[in-house]
């Protein structure tokens, strides 16, 4: 008999959002906050990967589905888990800069730019949704 909540888990996705001394850090943290306060995918600790935490590690390499959202190109959040040795070619990236907002030490984040960012997002987990790869369960959590 398969656990309600290990079902869910497998439909999560991972979103591990920069979260640096920036606008454009702070619009990828709060861009996946309101996303995981929305339902469309659960805010995991960036921080916990690359301290090389084993359970955070585990979770990042077993994920179906997962996005980081970078605030710049330089792109902490993909190294963070490349240094991990997570595989992201299978998974998406997402830099605000690309998206023609620009670095700044201001933290007043404009709302139209958090929708431009969580749309973005929303565009990504619908690609991979739709991409017809098969989707493992997600461990941790109430599923351990």
């Amino acid at each position: 008999m398969t656990d309600k909540c290990c079902e869910n888990s497998s439909a999560v996705t991972m979103l591990l959002a920069c979260s640096g001394g920036s606008n454009a850090g702070q619009l990828a943290n709060r861009a996946a906050v309101e996303l995981t306060e929305e339902g469309a995918g659960k805010m995991y600790c960036l921080a916990g990967i690359g301290g090389r935490l084993s359970g955070f590690v585990r979770s990042a390499k077993d994920a179906a589905s997962l996005v980081v959202i970078d605030g710049c190109e330089i792109a902490c959040g993909k190294a963070t888990l490349q240094g991990a040795g997570v595989p992201l070619p299978l998974h998406k990236h997402i830099v605000i800069t690309e998206y023609g907002i620009e670095k700044n030490k201001e933290f007043k984040l404009d709302p139209e730019d958090v929708e431009m960012v969580k749309q973005a997002v929303k565009n990504a987990i619908a690609e991979k949704e739709t991409d017809g790869a098969p989707k493992p369960r997600i461990p941790g959590g109430c599923c351990g």
